[in-house]
């Protein structure tokens, strides 16, 4: 689909006519309309500020370049043609481009695409890069070459993890990290701070997913998974019975705020608003706070379903769910809870730790409210299928 056709289908499903598109991205609303109805090309900076307004999550800026792609006279960039070339040692900058963009459209790949292809693929180009590291390439390169290795390794092990692959994702998460720090890239670095969070929160080791979480903003400060190292210890903390964390969320929130929009908002290693949304919900939900909980989780669910009905984020609509299922079961609607625990627990994209830990709670917490209801057995049963 078209830049233009999938613009249009993003406009109507928010209700918004050209005119309310030109005052949210400052373009003009003819320029809006050539471009919509293809008699203007969409550059990168209509399509980010118009996937920004209409929060399409990356797809209008994904498709943007699919149009420009297609426009070119060379085919575009196929893995096996980009192997070709890296096998051959040509490592020029252009060379080195397409990999970079090829390492970024894996990781905008990790919400929805099959976790086991997607780590065979991660895996396939760590080779890659690897045997190219072992060869004599200039200084620029090698480093090039190590940070395309470090986020490759850092999205191969976040899916080991979702896969319940505990021990390969912390041998693959300490190679990412010691990548980052060849390359002396703090973001890479931090993103590994970020797993060892993420696997101990989830693992319910929660002092140490604080402690990791300080380390991690301390050496990745003023960048996106500082944000995301934020909500993490944000997470942790609340598990850990503390109150008070709103001075937390508005520090990560600031901090959001004063970082660029990102190209991809699809990047799994990229924090935009609606991110910050999602990890809020979680400490709402922990806090009690059913209203705020529900609200985030209303919208997060809106902005990650498509217009014509494709989930862009399962995994997160799947929390969602069982956030909406939580607040049932306090308001005493103990049969929408376990149906809308069971919808959060369907098949699909998953993180599986992550899933079974927000789904624990649910279980314990409904089974606290209704003790020897057997209605709440149909989401034990949902829990053993994940």
């Amino acid at each position: 689909m078209t830049f233009g056709s999938r613009l249009r289908e993003y406009r109507d499903h928010r209700g918004w006519s050209l005119g309310d598109l030109a005052r949210a991205t400052h373009f003009s609303r003819s320029y809006l309309s050539n471009v919509e109805n293809g008699r203007k090309p969409a550059t990168e900076d209509v399509a980010r500020r118009c996937d920004e307004a209409l929060r399409a999550k990356g797809e209008l800026i994904a498709a943007a370049r699919h149009d420009a792609t297609t426009k070119l006279n060379d085919r575009p960039w196929q893995t096996a043609e980009l192997i070709s070339r890296l096998q051959t040692s040509d490592t020029t900058p252009n060379t080195i481009e397409a990999l970079h963009s090829t390492v970024e459209e894996l990781c905008c790949q990790y919400n929805r695409r099959d976790a086991m292809e997607l780590r065979t693929e991660a895996h396939e180009w760590l080779q890659y890069v690897g045997s190219l590291l072992r060869r004599p390439v200039g200084l620029k390169a090698h480093t090039d070459l190590l940070v395309a290795g470090g986020w490759l390794a850092l999205l191969a092990g976040c899916v080991e993890y979702d896969l319940g692959m505990g021990t390969a994702a912390e041998s693959t998460r300490v190679a990412a990290a010691q990548l980052g720090i060849e390359a002396g890239h703090p973001e890479i670095v931090g993103w590994g701070h970020e797993m060892t969070a993420w696997f101990a929160l989830t693992q319910g080791r929660f002092r140490q997913a604080v402690d990791a979480s300080r380390r991690g903003q301390a050496v990745a400060q003023s960048t996106s998974v500082q944000v995301q190292l934020i909500a993490q210890e944000a997470k942790a903390r609340a598990r850990l019975g503390e109150s008070g964390l709103t001075t937390l969320l508005e520090s990560g929130r600031d901090l959001l705020a004063e970082l660029p929009y990102p190209d991809r908002p699809d990047n799994h290693f990229k924090v935009d608003p609606a991110k910050w949304d999602y990890y809020s919900m979680d400490i709402h939900r922990m806090a009690q706070d059913n209203a705020q909980a529900s609200e985030y989780a209303g919208s997060v669910i809106r902005d990650n379903i498509a217009p014509d009905g494709t989930e862009l984020s399962p995994m997160r609509i799947a929390e969602c769910r069982l956030t909406l299922a939580f607040v049932a079961g306090r308001e005493g609607d103990l049969e929408e809870a376990v149906d809308l625990g069971v919808e959060g627990l369907k098949d699909g994209r998953q993180s599986k730790v992550h899933l079974r830990m927000i789904a624990s709670e649910l279980d314990q917490e409904l089974r606290r409210r209704f003790p020897g209801e057997g209605a709440v057995g149909g989401l034990e049963d949902a829990m053993r299928a994940v």
